[in-house]
């Protein structure tokens, strides 16, 4: 099993850091020209994403590696390992982000007031983005960009929270579990490289810590797969109206 997880961690530091950099230039380029270039960005995303999922589903199986062992489990709020108030606060801040999304998607949808004002925020941070040439805009484009949402939400809190924390404390049982949290948060950071250093690396490695804080708080990744799912189909409202400007 030591061999296997070797195997899901070099995938990880190698993959997406790396092959995904370059596969998004790649990108970036071919969605000036060609008309379905997002559509098979998006695909081509889903398979990278759910080839170590499967592997490591494969691992629960076949090995002793059990599925709460990654987080896939009902959760149970836990504040022994990082204490109360470290739990609890993030938990708050968790919360309030949430109702955040919540209000906006909510709101975007039933008052044009809302709408309008997010419309508008969302217009002065356009030219900041590096990335903003991977958000959908036809219909076809805003549905499979849903299905990236939810693969991104379960894949990705499978890899870099349940398996990779665990698989950490499993390879380095020495390390205190703020090395393991850090560890796993910049590599989760770092498989956003192809977004930008601060708002990809660094952005996504803050989101990392505070999501593998949770998840140590809860000891599952079921509410974290609904919360990621949330914040990146947030992402593509109003992309569509910004793009006809």
């Amino acid at each position: 099993m030591e061999i296997a997880f070797w195997l899901v961690i070099i995938f990880i530091v190698l993959y997406e850091p790396i092959v995904g950099y370059f596969d998004f230039q790649k990108f970036k380029i071919d969605v000036k020209t060609k008309d379905k270039a997002r559509i098979n960005y998006y695909i081509h995303s889903m398979i990278g994403l759910w080839i170590p999922t499967i592997f490591i589903l494969l691992l629960v199986a076949f090995t002793d590696l059990t599925f709460t062992n990654i987080g896939l489990t009902m959760p149970m709020i836990n504040t022994e390992e990082l204490g109360p108030i470290i739990t609890y606060a993030t938990f708050g801040v968790a919360l309030l982000y949430l109702l955040g999304i919540l209000y906006y998607l909510i709101g975007y949808h039933y008052s044009s007031k809302i709408r309008n004002k997010f419309l508008q925020a969302k217009e002065k941070e356009w030219d900041k983005v590096e990335f903003s040439e991977i958000l959908p805009a036809t219909k076809k484009e805003k549905t499979l960009w849903s299905y990236v949402s939810i693969t991104a939400g379960v894949t990705e809190e499978i890899i870099y929270r349940g398996f990779l924390i665990f698989a950490l404390g499993f390879l380095f049982p020495n390390f205190p579990i703020w090395i393991n949290i850090m560890l796993a948060s910049l590599l989760f950071g770092l498989a956003h490289t192809y977004q930008g250093f601060l708002t990809g690396v660094v952005r996504t490695t803050i989101f990392g810590m505070l999501f593998s804080i949770l998840y140590i708080g809860l000891g599952s990744i079921l509410p974290l797969i609904v919360f990621h799912f949330l914040i990146d189909y947030f992402a593509k409202l109003g992309e569509k109206e910004l793009k006809n400007q």
